[in-house]
Parts: structure tokens; C-alpha cells; sequence
């Protein structure tokens, strides 16, 4: 049976990228995805944001084949290990505290949408109310919690259940003449807006799945000071576009906020491991023993994976670094790109950025040609208009420089 074949024959007709990229992979390096008829292609796209330091990272390698080759302990729940605290130590004294932030840390499950799901507990029960307010074109996971957040209609639908306790407020680009600020407001004061106050309300700084919308930094300091008007906890998602993707560790710094609490999943992983953080300010940390658990909360690996990514980030000033690739990636596709044609828009900061070409076929066509043509990128936004540009934030110029007169051509050829 050919390999290809295998997966068709065999498993869940859920399996969604390997629609898009239809080859069998066999090995990865820095931005070099390789199939097994060793066909190289260009990652812009990173596990989803999984791998923001690129694949197979010597530095990070190194370690957790040393700590396996030693019978280090893998699975420990929520156990005290050496590995544990030494990543508490370094993301404590080199991560939070020069930034200004004093964070309880909480291991979740080891995705996204666990770190999510505790959250919103967490936020309910320090608040006692059951709403909680989500911005439309939002992305916040699967499980049911964190898909009564999202608000794209197929994965919604795919709940077959209602998704009830929560509020979606209009995002600040989709109606230019409306303050989203003044019409939360209006949901709190007028007694007949039949919206009840929420506990927490749930953003990300930028939308990526949404399309590639940047909140400015103005709204998200109004945003602040609207939750502290109201008793609102602040929780921002920074599973997607956290460790440094913005060209900061956190994707709030730009706009000098602290969050109540922030949700980080994908590159804290450091390797592509999964781990989750629910991170929350110490007089929210009202949890009884065991009341939000999780067997996989412990792995060793990961944490090892994700301390080694952290120094490997802050030795290699990947920061600096994302922001000077910024004005490259900005710059081609101003110039190279739009005007191509009038319809098309760019939007981004760092490294991630999209292509909004308005029309889901054309999106579709553009990136089976990047793919034909040895990109792997993928589609975000309202029907999936949006090119997505998300490289390694170590790519080097020259890869990230072919990555984009790839697509410039794929665009052209529409």
C-alpha cells in the first residue's frame, strides 16, 4: 500500500493539513521541510506557530538527548522534579520579572485549549459570574469552553451542541464608525442591553486565525482601562502570536498593559513538545488542590525543551531579530505584492503577516501553487482569504527572500 494511501484508507476524514500539503513528510531542519522522495520546501508556516525557533534546534536537541540518554524522569503529573523548577527559575527571573510582571504559573494540559478551559474557570470562579466576553474573529481552541469563544461558524458547528456564557463584542476593524470601547460600555450601563457583566473578556492582540488583524496599541490600552473600570479580568491569548512572533516575548508589551492573566501554548514548547501556561496574578490564584488537573501537565521533556528555547531566544536576541526581518517582510509586500492588484490588502507586525486577496478560490489556488512550488503557507481569515505568511523567526534572509518571490508569483499567476 502506498503511503499516501495508508492515511486515506485509515484514518479520520478530520485530518485537515495534510489536504493541503499532500506528500509524506520524513525530516526537518531550521526552515527546510523534507518529504520521503527528498523534496525540500520552505516552512512559513511553523506547526502553526509551534516552532518559532525552526525545527531541530541543536541547542535545544542537545539537551533533551543528554537528559534521555541519563533516565531522566519523564512523567511526573504535578510532581516537584529538578527539571520543573528549573524552568520556574529561569522563566521567573528572566522572563517575567525584567518585564515587569509578577505571575503565579499554572501547567495545564499540554495544548492550547486546556490552558484556555482553565482560564475561564479560573476567571469564573474568582469573579462568581458565568459570561465572558470574546471579540468576533477570535480563535481560542476546541474544547467546548474554548469554542464558545471562537467564532468561526464551521468549528462552532462542529460542537453539535449549543456554546452558551458568552458575549461576542464586534473586533475594532470591522465597523469603522463603531468604539467597540463605548459599545462594551453601552452593554454594562444600559439596562436593556440584556447582556450581563462578564468575569474575564478574551483577546488576542493579533487575530491570526481571524486574518491577521493587529490591534493598535491605543485600543489595547483602552481595553485595559475599560476592564479595570468594570471589575473585568483581562486574559490574553498569546498561544499563537507569543514568544516573540510580534517581535517582543509577549505580544501586549508593544502597548505597556498587563494582562490578568495570559494563556501561552505552541513555541513555549521550545521544540515543537507540547506544553501550556496559564499564567494569572498572585490574588487570582484562589485554586483548591487538584480542582483543575491534568495528567500530562508534568512533561519533563517539555519543560526541558521550552527553558532550553527561552535561552536559546535570549542569547540569539531572536526579539531584535523579528524586528528587523519585519521591515523586510513589510517592505516586499508593499512594493511587490499590492500592487499586484488594487484588491489586495497587507496587514502584520513581526513575523506574521497576511495577504488578504478577498476571494477563498484565489486564496486556495495561490497556495496549491506555493506548495507545487516548495512553500508550505496556509490560508486564515473569512473564508480562508487570507495568505498567511508565518516563517521562522530564525529563517535566513535568503530563504525568507525566495519564501516571498514564491509567492509573489503564485499571487501573479491568479
Amino acid at each position: 500500500m502506498r503511503r499516501k494511501e495508508i492515511f486515506e484508507t485509515y484514518e479520520s476524514e478530520v485530518r485537515s493539513y495534510c489536504r493541503s500539503f499532500p506528500t509524506v513528510f520524513t525530516k526537518a531542519k531550521g526552515s527546510i521541510i523534507t518529504d520521503e522522495i527528498g523534496t525540500d520546501y520552505i516552512d512559513f508556516f511553523c506547526g502553526a506557530g509551534s516552532v518559532n525557533y525552526g525545527h531541530n534546534v541543536d541547542y535545544i536537541k542537545e539537551k533533551l538527548i543528554d537528559y534521555l540518554q541519563n533516565d531522566g524522569i519523564l512523567h511526573a503529573l504535578d510532581m516537584m522534579t529538578e527539571k520543573k523548577a528549573d524552568f520556574i527559575e529561569y522563566f521567573e527571573k528572566e522572563i517575567l520579572i525584567p518585564r515587569g510582571l509578577n505571575y503565579k504559573i499554572m501547567f495545564t494540559g499540554p495544548t492550547g485549549t486546556n490552558a484556555v478551559e482553565a482560564a475561564l474557570k479560573l476567571a469564573r470562579k474568582v469573579k462568581k459570574r458565568e459570561n465572558i466576553w470574546a471579540l468576533m474573529g477570535c480563535f481560542h481552541g476546541m474544547t467546548l469552553g474554548a469554542l464558545a469563544l471562537t467564532s468561526d461558524r464551521d468549528s462552532r458547528r462542529g460542537a453539535n451542541v449549543s456554546l452558551p456564557y458568552v458575549t461576542h463584542i464586534p473586533a475594532p476593524y470591522m465597523f469603522p464608525n463603531l468604539n467597540t470601547i463605548e459599545y462594551m460600555e453601552t452593554l454594562i450601563t444600559d439596562d436593556h442591553s440584556g447582556v450581563e457583566i462578564p468575569a474575564a473578556l478574551i483577546l488576542e492582540t493579533v487575530q491570526a486565525e481571524g486574518g491577521i488583524h493587529v490591534f493598535s496599541e491605543e485600543w489595547l490600552e483602552d481595553v485595559r482601562a475599560f476592564c479595570d473600570k468594570y471589575d473585568i479580568l483581562l486574559i490574553v491569548d498569546d498561544i499563537q502570536v507569543g514568544c516573540a512572533r510580534t517581535g517582543t516575548f509577549f505580544s501586549f508589551q508593544r502597548a505597556n498593559i498587563v494582562p490578568d492573566m495570559v494563556i501561552m501554548s505552541k513555541s513555549i514548547g521550545g521544540y515543537g513538545l507540547p506544553f501550556s501556561l496559564t499564567l494569572f496574578k498572585s490574588e487570582l490564584d484562589i485554586w483548591t488542590p487538584g480542582e483543575h488537573n491534568g495528567t500530562f501537565r508534568g512533561n519533563q521533556l517539555s519543560m526541558i525543551a521550552a527553558k532550553a528555547g527561552l535561552e536559546f531566544m535570549l542569547k540569539n536576541k531572536i526579539e531584535r531579530e523579528v524586528k528587523r526581518k519585519e521591515k523586510i517582510i513589510k517592505n516586499y509586500l508593499e512594493t511587490q505584492i499590492t500592487s499586484i492588484n488594487d484588491d489586495i490588502e497587507v496587514r502584520g507586525i513581526g513575523c506574521i503577516w497576511g495577504i488578504d486577496v478577498k476571494d477563498e478560490n484565489k486564496a486556495l489556488a495561490i497556495t496549491k501553487q506555493c506548495f507545487d512550488n516548495g512553500l508550505i503557507i496556509e490560508r486564515a481569515g473569512r473564508k480562508n482569504s487570507v495568505i498567511k505568511l508565518m516563517p521562522a523567526l530564525t529563517i535566513s534572509d535568503e530563504l525568507l527572500m525566495k519564501g516571498l518571490d514564491i509567492i509573489k508569483n503564485a499571487v501573479k499567476a491568479q
